[in-house]
């Protein structure tokens, strides 16, 4: 990776383009922002390309509630360059390659350190603040200067960027960005739920609700370990064929049931129950419908969507006290700065295949396109490059 020259605009503030968020559902718009010096613990970074995430979707149609802030740099799917950075800063350096990510890793807080969780406990605010993770202000300011709020303390959504040190992770120069990329965020978070949080062990049956880039992920991630049946639900009947190029072996059709439940159709099919259920849309419906669908004894549901609507789970007690588990997960488990490295490897060792993910490439000027195929369902990831 060529190296940055920060020597013109270490210390000063930065004038780059940025698709900025002024109203919830609308276009995101083209502008020139002004971006500040990185202060303490804070990394400056030249995006080199980002990619959209159904959660940057979902926050960009909120009208309430705390990630309901405008105007906004949404994004947080990313791989930069370090253009500067501020004191106390020794693990990276100025022309560094890193994926900025929105799971603080500060590897020192008990949650960090702990192999029981991915969860730091030190940095909690991240996925709902408008600001940096330290002060809570923002690096981001408009030609009038107005604020512009932070996103998931990350905002790649601009050619430039500000983020907290313990959220970022030097990468391996050799992959290549637009790969790269895809790690910082969603194809991370299915196989880290497959290999972290569920343990898919060699021979067992998945059930996976939901087949966007993350539901895909996990299916990845379970044939990799060796799972021996890999069932999808999805009612987009396109994507078993699509789904097959990621490992899955089965499909479901929810609309093609009958009056039959789905979970009975996978206890039929799995002779009682997938052995790891994993929720991928964010529906407290699926959620149920998953659970159901795991197997008495030791069945596990892993619930990996953000419920869009806020809606309470209802789960039967009785069958809690079966032996049905459920777990939530942030990132698939994974500590970033150990574990993604780990992924990168695999994929220059050719055990992992992430071209496949990769439907489409825009320009950030053509971000509203990635915004109209995601919600078409035309695209798993849509890269979106800086300097096209």
């Amino acid at each position: 990776m060529e190296h940055v020259e920060a020597s013109e605009t270490k210390g000063k503030v930065i004038k780059c383009k940025a698709a900025v968020c002024r109203a919830p559902g609308e276009p995101l718009v083209i502008e020139e922002i002004y971006v500040d010096p990185p202060k303490a613990w804070e990394i400056r970074t030249k995006i080199l390309c980002t990619s959209l995430c159904h959660s940057d979707l979902t926050s960009w149609r909120m009208k309430l509630g705390p990630l309901a802030a405008f105007p906004r740099i949404l994004g947080h799917e990313a791989v930069g360059v370090v253009e500067s950075v501020g004191e106390h800063v020794e693990e990276v350096k100025e022309g560094d390659v890193i994926l900025p990510v929105f799971a603080p890793d500060c590897r020192e807080c008990r949650g960090c350190k702990s192999s029981k969780s991915n969860v730091c406990s030190k940095f909690t605010g991240g996925g709902i603040s408008t600001g940096m993770p330290r002060d809570e202000t923002s690096r981001f300011r408009d030609m009038k200067g107005q604020i512009l709020h932070h996103f998931l303390a990350v905002s790649s959504f601009t050619e430039y960027t500000v983020v907290d040190v313990t959220q970022v992770v030097k990468i391996d120069c050799e992959i290549p960005v637009d790969k790269a990329c895809l790690l910082s965020c969603g194809v991370s978070t299915g196989l880290g739920a497959a290999w972290k949080v569920a343990k898919v062990e060699e021979g067992s049956t998945v059930a996976i609700f939901g087949l966007g880039a993350v539901g895909l992920a996990v299916a990845t991630g379970a044939s990799m370990l060796g799972a021996s049946k890999i069932i999808g639900v999805d009612l987009n009947p396109e994507k078993f064929e699509i789904g097959k190029k990621f490992g899955l072996t089965h499909f479901i059709n929810p609309s093609n049931c009958g009056e039959k439940p789905v979970s009975e159709v996978i206890k039929e099919m799995t002779e009682g129950g997938a052995d790891c259920c994993f929720e991928c849309i964010g529906l407290a419906s699926l959620v149920e419908d998953a659970f159901s669908s795991s197997r008495e004894g030791w069945g596990r549901t892993v619930i990996l969507g953000i419920e869009m609507h806020g809606t309470p789970i209802s789960l039967n007690p009785y069958e809690i006290l079966r032996g049905r588990t459920v777990s939530g997960t942030l990132f698939g488990g994974l500590k970033p700065k150990s574990d993604i490295p780990i992924l990168a490897k695999k994929y220059l060792d050719k055990e992992l295949n992430l071209e496949q993910f990769i439907t489409h490439e825009v320009s950030l000027n053509e971000i509203n396109k990635a915004f109209d195929l995601l919600i078409q369902g035309k695209s798993l990831r849509c890269i979106i490059w800086m300097d096209k």
